[in-house]
């Protein structure tokens, strides 16, 4: 591009329409007619020598010249963004910001989803995108800012480096179907007997924290089933036989669905913790986001790295 006619206005409206890949859709983002976007992509031909966009019968497809700017061109842009807004708070009653968060669907269903319930009254304007997060991932995520906070175990080795913050202590509970288990603990000798479920988000195996429990104990179960989201294992103990053990926080929203039941022996439990890169530790909404978050798990907001 020539360095000597700078616009932003250009960067804008390929990053629209390498958003949208639709010229309506794109003009109508940037609240401009479609004719003035138009005029727009032929100075982006022009400036760049190539063709940029292929119309095709549902909008255009960017070429491979134009993929290769949608990095670039972010960047730039949340650059561009961040120069202006230094200096400005943030007003989460008014305000409009877009969160991308990382967790397990434990975490969405037991922490995200009543918290943005929460909320909503409070910061109508804010908008959270919650995906499944994988560890091995997060660091790079949160680096290129793909993410901007994510949801790991507490000890784990991906969050060496990144800000850290302990939010919740996770216990185990036992769950069975409606009317499938006691009132109380379960018997070790129907425990041990019961057909098992569990959570393998790696597919990895057959064996969790239970059976490292029993095997201390001499003890071994049958685990019939895994599966790689923990709503699926809700689901299929409603359903079924099955028993399992899940966290308490998810298995409590269940309640009206499942039996809970006290496990026969100790099984240890796990905790969560947010992380978070040096980008975005000073920014005003994603601080916000933070103490919000942290309140809401009942911790004081006291990160460590």
């Amino acid at each position: 591009m020539d360095d000597k006619r700078p616009d932003l206005n250009l960067l804008l409206a390929l990053d629209a329409l390498l958003s949208e890949q639709n010229v309506t859709r794109a003009a109508k983002r940037l609240n401009l007619s479609q004719p003035a976007l138009s005029a727009q992509l032929a100075r982006l031909r022009d400036l760049f020598g190539d063709q940029l966009f292929v119309p095709t019968s549902r909008g255009v497809l960017p070429t491979a010249a134009a993929e290769e700017l949608r990095e670039p061109v972010r960047r730039a842009l949340e650059e561009a963004r961040g120069v202006f807004g230094q200096g400005r708070g943030f007003d989460p009653a008014t305000t409009e910001f877009t969160f991308t968060i990382a967790s397990s669907d434990y975490m969405q269903v037991a922490v995200l989803l009543p918290f943005l319930t929460a909320i909503s009254e409070a910061a109508p304007k804010v908008r959270v995108m919650a995906k499944l997060g994988s560890a091995r991932m997060a660091r790079g995520e949160l680096e290129r800012g793909d993410l901007d906070l994510a949801f790991l175990q507490v000890g784990s080795p991906d969050a060496i480096g990144l800000h850290t913050l302990p939010v919740l202590q996770e216990t185990y509970i036992g769950i069975a179907r409606r009317g499938g288990a006691p009132t109380g603990r379960m018997a070790m000798k129907r425990f041990i007997a019961a057909r098992h479920i569990i959570v393998s988000p790696a597919g990895d195996g057959f064996l969790g924290p239970t059976d490292e429990a029993l095997a201390a104990a001499g003890l071994t179960r049958t685990v019939s089933f895994a599966v790689s989201s923990f709503v699926t294992l809700i689901e299929a103990v409603a359903q079924s036989e099955l028993i399992a053990m899940a966290p308490e926080r998810l298995a409590r929203r269940y309640a009206d669905r499942l039996d809970l039941f006290k496990a026969p022996l100790d099984v240890e439990g796990f905790g969560i913790a947010m992380v978070w890169h040096d980008r975005t530790k000073d920014h005003p909404a994603h601080r916000w986001l933070r103490d919000r978050l942290s309140a809401f798990c009942n911790v004081t907001p006291r990160a460590r790295r």
